[in-house]
C-alpha cells in the first residue's frame, strides 16, 4: 500500500539524519587528529624548537609589559694574564664570561614536550642584550659560540670565553713589586637602567676568591676579582647601569730581582771593597773607571727590560740613576785623594789649620788617634846653620893661609905650614860637602812633606769612605723597606 511504501522510504532517510552528524564529526576529529599524529611521531626537540621560534621576534626585547625592565646578571672568571703592556697602558687577559637573564616568550609546559626543561638554540634567532667592556680597545682572538641555553621558565644562560685587549692605568713605579688594578666595565651600550639593569650573578665573596681555573704559572699572580656596581648618567634624563670587576694582579719580582737587582749589588761591593787600595796608589783610579764602565754597559743591557711610560719612571730605574751617581762620586773622591798624596817636588807643606784639623779632629773623630805632627827643623835654619858652617871653614882657611902664616913667627918646635895647594882641596872637599848635604836636607824635607800629605790624605780617604759607607747603607735599607712594604701589602 501505498502508506507502507511511504513509511518503509521515511525510515532510511530518518536513520540517515540521525546518523550523518555524527559521521561528520567522526571525519572531521580524524582529520583533525592526522597532523597531531604525524606531530606525536616527530622528535621532542624539534617539536619544541619550532614552538618557541615559529612566531618569534628577535629585534624586540622579550617581556609582556614594556614597563618592565630585563635584569641581566653577569659573572667573570680569570682564566689567564696574557700580557701587560707598560708603555701603550694595556692589559690583555682571557676570562670565561657568563651571563643570563629571563626571555618571556620563549617558556613552555615541559609535560608537553617530553618533559625537556633545556634547549640549546642559536643565538642568532632570539633576543640578545648589547652588553659589551667600556674599556675594549682591540678585538682579541675569542672563540665564537653559535649556541645558548633557554629553560622552561624562560632563562637564557650565555656563556662564552673571550680575550679581553682592555686600557689600564698602569702604575709602574713600585716595579719589579707593583700591584695592578685594572677594571673591566660591563654595561649595555644603549639601553638605559628602564630597558636593562644589571646584576651580579654570584656573591661578591665567591668572585673575589675564585682562583679555581687560573692558570698561576705566568709572570703575574692574580690577588683577586672585587665587583662594584653603580649607576650613571650621561644626561640628566639618561641612566645606565654598570657593573666593574676589578682584576688585581701582582707581578712576581724573583726574576727581577736576580737579573736585575743583584749584578748592580754586586757592582757597588766592589767599588766599597775598592777603596781599601792604597791611596797612594793609580790602581785605584783604574779599577774604579773599570766599575763604572761595566756599570754603563750593564744598564745599556737592563734598558730594554724596564718598563717604559711617557708619564712616570720606575723607582728600579731611578735606583740605578742613583747608584751611577754613587760610582761617580768615588772615583772623584779618588781622584782627589789621588792629586792629594801624589809626591811633588815643588809641593808646599801642610798649612797649620789642615794639619790640626785633620790630623787631630778628625782623626781623632773617626777613632784614629792622633796622627803623628812632628817635623824636622825648618829648612831655613838648617840652611843658615851649614852657611854659618861654611862661612867658618872659609875663614879658617883663610887663616891658615900662606900671607898669614908668613906673617907669624914659628917657634923652633912647630910643624911646618900646609902648602897652598892643601888648603884649597880642603877648601873645595868642605864645599862639596856642604852642597851634598844642603840637598840631602831638601829631599829628607820633601819627603817629609809628602809624609805629612800621605798622612793627611788617608784620614781624608777614611772620612770620606765612611760618609760614601753610609750613604750607601742609607739608601739601600730605605730601597729594601719600601719593597717590602710594597710586596707585602
Amino acid at each position: 500500500t501505498p502508506e507502507k511504501l511511504a513509511m518503509l522510504l521515511w525510515v532510511p532517510q530518518a536513520l540517515l539524519a540521525l546518523l550523518l552528524p555524527t559521521l561528520l564529526a567522526q571525519g572531521e576529529a580524524k582529520h583533525r587528529r592526522g597532523p597531531q599524529a604525524r606531530n606525536a611521531s616527530r622528535p621532542a626537540l624539534l617539536r619544541l624548537s619550532d614552538h618557541l621560534l615559529a612566531n618569534y621576534k628577535k629585534g624586540v626585547r622579550p617581556v609582556r609589559d614594556w614597563r618592565t625592565p630585563t635584569t641581566v646578571s653577569i659573572d667573570v672568571i680569570v682564566y689567564a694574564i696574557l700580557s701587560v703592556d707598560e708603555k701603550n697602558q694595556v692589559l690583555t687577559t682571557y676570562i670565561w664570561y657568563r651571563q643570563y637573564w629571563t626571555d618571556e616568550f620563549l617558556q613552555w609546559n615541559p609535560q608537553d614536550f617530553d618533559n625537556i626543561t633545556k634547549l640549546s638554540i642559536p643565538t642568532d634567532s632570539i633576543w640578545v642584550p648589547d652588553i659589551l667592556i667600556n674599556e675594549f680597545v682591540d678585538v682579541g682572538k675569542s672563540p665564537n659560540i653559535p649556541y645558548v641555553y633557554v629553560r622552561h621558565h624562560g632563562e637564557v644562560q650565555n656563556y662564552k670565553p673571550l680575550q679581553v685587549v682592555t686600557a689600564c692605568s698602569l702604575d709602574i713605579y713600585n716595579f719589579p713589586f707593583d700591584v695592578q688594578n685594572c677594571s673591566l666595565t660591563f654595561t649595555s651600550w644603549l639601553h638605559t637602567i628602564q630597558d636593562i639593569n644589571l646584576s651580579l650573578w654570584r656573591l661578591p665573596e665567591k668572585v673575589k676568591l675564585d682562583r679555581s681555573i687560573f692558570m698561576n704559572q705566568g709572570e703575574w699572580e692574580l690577588l683577586g676579582v672585587l665587583t662594584q656596581f653603580r649607576e650613571f648618567s650621561i644626561e640628566s634624563s639618561d641612566c645606565y647601569a654598570e657593573m666593574k670587576f676589578y682584576v688585581v694582579i701582582r707581578r712576581r719580582p724573583l726574576f727581577y730581582a736576580v737579573s736585575l737587582l743583584l749584578p748592580s749589588i754586586f757592582l757597588m761591593v766592589m767599588d766599597i771593597v775598592g777603596f781599601y787600595l792604597p791611596p797612594d796608589s793609580g790602581e785605584r783610579v783604574s779599577f774604579k773607571i773599570t766599575l763604572l764602565l761595566g756599570y754603563s754597559v750593564f744598564l745599556i743591557i737592563v734598558s730594554d727590560t724596564l718598563p717604559a711610560t711617557a708619564i712616570g719612571t720606575p723607582l728600579i730605574g731611578v735606583y740605578f740613576v742613583v747608584c751611577m751617581a754613587l760610582l761617580v762620586i768615588s772615583l772623584a773622591e779618588t781622584i782627589f785623594i789621588v792629586r792629594l798624596v801624589h809626591k811633588q817636588n815643588l809641593q808646599q807643606p801642610v798649612p797649620a789649620w789642615l794639619r790640626h784639623l785633620v790630623l787631630e779632629r778628625v782623626a781623632l773623630l773617626l777613632c784614629l788617634g792622633e796622627q803623628s805632627t812632628s817635623r824636622r827643623p825648618p829648612a831655613t835654619s838648617q840652611a843658615a846653620k851649614t852657611d854659618d858652617c861654611s862661612d867658618m871653614a872659609n875663614h879658617c882657611s883663610h887663616l891658615g893661609g900662606s900671607r898669614d902664616l908668613e906673617k907669624t913667627p914659628r917657634g923652633s918646635g912647630s910643624p911646618p905650614p900646609p902648602p897652598r895647594e892643601a888648603s884649597l882641596a880642603v877648601r873645595g872637599l868642605l864645599q862639596e860637602l856642604t852642597s851634598i848635604r844642603h840637598f840631602l836636607e831638601k829631599r829628607e824635607e820633601s819627603r817629609e812633606v809628602a809624609r805629612e800629605w800621605l798622612r793627611v790624605g788617608s784620614v781624608l780617604d777614611r772620612l770620606l769612605f765612611r760618609i760614601y759607607l753610609l750613604a750607601v747603607l742609607a739608601y739601600s735599607v730605605t730601597l729594601v723597606t719600601l719593597w717590602s712594604i710594597w710586596q707585602y701589602s
